[in-house]
């Protein structure tokens, strides 16, 4: 296994492995990494001759008194992981790398997708997504390029950004893992306490009962979320930040719940901050 900290090298390395007719997956993560990441890393696998995982921890997606300095850092394991899984290239750059002095230009995400629920509570947060990815995008030159539903709104934006500006990859959003109670697997579950980690579950809870009711014939999407709003305010330690039952493309509330509707939550439990979503079809 190949690993790279410039981008320089990997982009050589990108540029030979294109010459040679190979084709390229790449999964971007900000490292700590677990089986849904590795999940990913399998799908890659699988459809790519040749498989890239990125880390690195963007500075730019984190806004003021976010968890920029705290986030869960351990490259030793999570280079051993990728070896073991049977990853070609590690891509893991330093932030002076990508930001480097006088760096001046950004990607701006703009149409409503960037302004509403994670672009609401973390402003510039999808800035900072659009701008690294689309470097990693031109540094590695994948084929395809591999997210998780978890990160639904993130995965719709770097979607359209890819279209707009004629990136020749193939975006594919898999599955979100979970734990067996149905946590979503993400790398700040590490932040939760013991009492914590045990009242978390109540958001997938949350979403399948909104999903019950929603194949059930429920087609008010605000008594939907009412229901939710009230079984996470019984749930200890947590405190919801939003519920909306949206439209899959474009995220903005829907009047009546149609065939297919996106349930979303953000809720801290304890200190910790954590998302989830379910995709409801009937």
């Amino acid at each position: 296994m190949r690993i790279f900290k410039t981008a320089q090298e990997m982009s050589v390395f990108s540029r030979k492995t294109r010459r040679d007719g190979k084709s390229i997956g790449l999964v971007p993560t900000m490292g700590c990494l677990h089986e849904g990441h590795l999940s990913l890393v399998k799908s890659s696998l699988g459809s790519s001759e040749l498989t890239v995982v990125s880390i690195f921890v963007n500075p730019a997606q984190f806004g003021k008194n976010e968890d920029f300095d705290k986030y869960p850092r351990n490259l030793e394991k999570d280079i051993a992981l990728l070896k073991d899984s049977g990853v070609d290239v590690v891509f893991a750059p330093e932030a002076v790398e990508m930001y480097p002095e006088g760096f001046l230009t950004f990607v701006e995400p703009q149409g409503g997708l960037e302004e509403v629920l994670e672009g609401e509570i973390r402003p510039g947060h999808f800035r900072g997504v659009a701008t690294v990815v689309a470097k990693l995008f031109n540094i590695t030159d994948p084929d395809k390029a591999f997210f998780g539903q978890k990160d639904a709104q993130q995965c719709l934006i770097i979607k359209k950004m890819a279209q707009d500006l004629n990136f020749s990859v193939e975006i594919l959003i898999m599955p979100t893992v979970r734990e067996t109670d149905g946590l979503a697997k993400s790398s700040r579950n590490s932040y939760l306490s013991a009492k914590e980690r045990k009242a978390a579950p109540a958001i997938f809870k949350a979403l399948q009962m909104a999903q019950h009711m929603i194949e059930l014939g429920e087609n008010n999407p605000a008594a939907v979320t009412a229901e939710i709003r009230k079984m996470i305010g019984r749930a200890k330690l947590l405190d919801l930040e939003y519920a909306v039952v949206a439209d899959p493309e474009t995220l903005r509330p829907v009047e009546s719940i149609g065939s297919r509707a996106l349930a979303l939550i953000a809720a801290r439990v304890g200190t910790t901050r954590l998302i989830d979503n379910m995709l409801i079809e009937r």
